[in-house]
């Protein structure tokens, strides 16, 4: 009997095991249903993360780009960090050494109390030049220097100007030197002049504004468009520009030779008094 009783027991402890088993298998697939049931919620979690690693690739992608931008045009001491295996060498005469090994060129550095510079890193394989920290001192002056006599110019800018025909004298010439600050940062100045109301002008007038703004800016500024009629002839439109290195020597030749001209003449009317007096 006490055999049967077990038996009995642990067959019933089997079922009740595997009804729990059951019943909380139903409960987790009831906690995940609604996830497999809405993908289109939980989508723009994962897309938001992808498009914030392309972002965040992109922008280190961006910072990587401009740190390579700045070694590469700046002339500094490479020191030992060669990263290539071999590489074209110079010594501090620039006497052509050739190619030579990175450990052979330390340990030339070494010996010398040079250091290394890039010299050209587009040809395969790369140049580089020992040179001595005096050597490197005078060529960053010497870009300095050349940066400053050749600097970059950026677009040209347009500024336009708007007066009135009847404007005043004092007006004009603060306008006037606002237009040759203008002109000195190599801008195009547009001028337009309009008709003054109740005021009975010609274009031949207003014109001559237009030259007399010019006039105050000799051999700096000419005429990129000449005066013309604008808005149905009610108003008078020019631009000018900043005269070009050619053009500037061109202007001071010239008036190097009208003062030659002007001395010869009075020379030569000085020596026809003294012939008359004599």
């Amino acid at each position: 009997m006490a055999a049967l009783f077990l038996k009995r027991l642990t067959l019933q402890t089997v079922k009740s095991e595997n009804s729990c088993i059951r019943c909380f298998g139903k409960h987790i697939l009831q906690k995940t249903a609604p996830a497999q049931l809405s993908p289109i919620a939980s989508a723009p979690r994962l897309s938001f993360l992808i498009h914030a690693k392309a972002f965040s690739t992109a922008e280190d992608t961006q910072n990587e780009g401009k740190k390579t931008k700045k070694n590469k045009t700046a002339f500094s001491n490479v020191g030992r960090k060669i990263s290539q295996r071999v590489i074209h060498l110079f010594d501090e005469k620039g006497n052509d050494l050739g190619n030579m090994h990175r450990a052979n060129v330390i340990r030339l550095m070494d010996e010398r109390d040079l250091r290394l510079v890039q010299r050209n890193t587009s040809t395969e394989p790369a140049e580089y030049q020992l040179m001595t920290g005096l050597q490197i001192l005078q060529e960053r002056q010497r870009l300095r220097e050349m940066e400053k006599a050749n600097p970059k110019t950026g677009p040209t800018l347009r500024k336009e100007l708007i007066l009135s025909s009847n404007i005043g004298q004092h007006d004009l010439d603060t306008k006037t030197k606002q237009i040759q600050q203008w002109i000195k940062k190599k801008h195009l100045v547009q001028i337009t002049i309009k008709k003054g109301k109740n005021v009975d002008v010609s274009e031949n007038e207003m014109e001559e504004i237009f030259h007399q703004i010019l006039q105050t800016m000799p051999g700096i500024a000419t005429f990129s468009s000449r005066p013309q009629a604008v808005q149905g002839g009610k108003a008078l439109m020019c631009v000018l520009r900043a005269l070009s290195k050619n053009e500037e020597k061109a202007y001071k030749e010239t008036q190097e030779t009208q003062e030659r001209d002007t001395l010869n003449k009075d020379h030569g009317n000085d020596k026809e008094s003294n012939v008359l007096h004599q």
